[in-house]
């Protein structure tokens, strides 16, 4: 057999074949309804005589399905072949779904394109050729137009024309990337119509209706590749698993911050508004807490130099740093504060009358750890003391 009939007859998943040759679990029929991998489309499943279908290749234009075992049938005998139906239909309403969806980004995107296309049990991707920055509004539209067209009921059609004709009509989307099953020879393609929506080269199996497809949702977006935007989206109960559980979240979203759905954007902006106001007054406060600490440290003269230690508690060392390098000179010639759970941290801001990398350097050297920076800024972490015996060293 050198062609599967599925794309053509999609709605046949019982009949009964001749074998034409077995080779070991591989097994060649007089013709096959069962669709062999290609062009994003994984192959049916099913069973020949009773035994599993693993899988089903086009092979230099033959089908071969490989069986999980050696059959006991022979070349001649006629058998019994079942293609799983709930798989059939599955992969039928996923692979329409993916024209309508094509079909929808052809009426949002510009200058688009086919750039790839897959189904997996859980989700279905398109991938699309375009300029168009796809943010999160064109996604929802991308989705609600789909589901519309859908909801439309628009005929979904197929017939092969000649390749030529096909190639020079630009209405006629071709994917790029996964070209096969496309072709049924040399001279002709076939091509897939859903009524006044799209029309695209496709060697799959449809759906008759659009209505046959049910729920679309939108799962994400991602950029594979340069100029390419990669939609996932579920189909059937997936879908509406989905749309349930993102219906769920927004009703127990709008419940804990006290207001309704429609107005949980408006709601959630000015929140998230408030949170950066208090996190900026909180930061303000915090800040001037830590000037506050740094000007009441203890104060020590060394060889005409005035230097202020201390210690510092729910400060990481980049805060302190940032500080004292605006204080250093005003408050003090030389500021070394310590701090930090564990090992601590010890950072130094001078007026240029102290080295700051040295006494870093000093102090590493004493208790461990490391760092380092310039004259007039430096720190250190992970030293083996607490930041008492710090503070003691400094002082000496």
């Amino acid at each position: 057999m050198a062609h599967s009939r599925g794309p053509a007859e999609p709605h046949v998943t019982r009949f009964e074949p001749t074998v034409e040759t077995v080779d070991g679990a591989d097994v060649v029929l007089s013709e096959t309804y069962f669709y062999p991998e290609g062009g994003g489309q994984p192959a049916d499943r099913g069973t020949l005589s009773g035994i599993q279908v693993l899988d089903v290749q086009s092979r230099q234009g033959t089908v071969i399905h490989t069986l999980e075992r050696e059959p006991s049938f022979e070349s001649g005998d006629e058998i019994a072949a079942a293609i799983d139906e709930t798989f059939r239909t599955y992969a039928m309403r996923a692979h329409t779904a993916s024209h309508t969806i094509y079909g929808a980004g052809r009426r949002l995107f510009a200058d688009i394109g086919y750039g790839g296309f897959d189904i997996s049990p859980e989700k279905v991707r398109v991938d699309f050729e375009t300029s168009t920055d796809i943010d999160d509004e064109l996604l929802v539209e991308l989705e609600r137009l789909t589901n519309r067209a859908i909801w439309d009921s628009r005929s979904v059609s197929w017939e092969t024309v000649p390749q030529e004709e096909a190639l020079a009509d630009e209405e006629i989307a071709f994917n790029t990337a996964t070209q096969e099953g496309v072709m049924d020879d040399t001279d002709t393609i076939r091509v897939v119509t859903v009524e006044d929506w799209d029309v695209a080269a496709c060697g799959g199996t449809h759906v008759s209706n659009t209505r046959e497809i049910g729920q679309v949702t939108v799962l994400e977006r991602s950029n594979p590749g340069e100029g390419l935007t990669r939609v996932e989206f579920a189909v059937g109960p997936t879908a509406i698993q989905r749309r349930a559980a993102e219906h769920r979240a927004a009703l127990e979203a709008s419940r804990q911050i006290g207001t309704n759905i429609d107005e949980l954007p408006d709601e959630v902006a000015r929140l998230t508004e408030e949170v950066d106001r208090l996190e900026g007054e909180l930061r303000d406060r915090k800040a001037e807490m830590l000037t506050a600490t740094l000007q009441s440290m203890d104060e020590v003269e060394r060889d005409g130099v005035t230097w202020r230690l201390g210690a510092v508690e729910s400060y990481d060392s980049n805060e302190v740093g940032d500080r004292i390098q605006e204080l250093a000179g005003e408050a003090a010639d030389v500021l070394a504060v310590t701090g930090g759970d564990g090992r601590p941290f010890l950072v130094v801001a001078t007026d240029g009358s102290v080295d700051a990398d040295e006494v870093v350097q000093s102090a590493t050297e004493e208790f461990g750890g490391g760092g380092g920076g310039g004259p007039t800024f430096a720190q250190g972490g992970g030293l083996d003391a607490d930041p008492d015996e710090v503070l003691a060293f400094l002082r000496e």
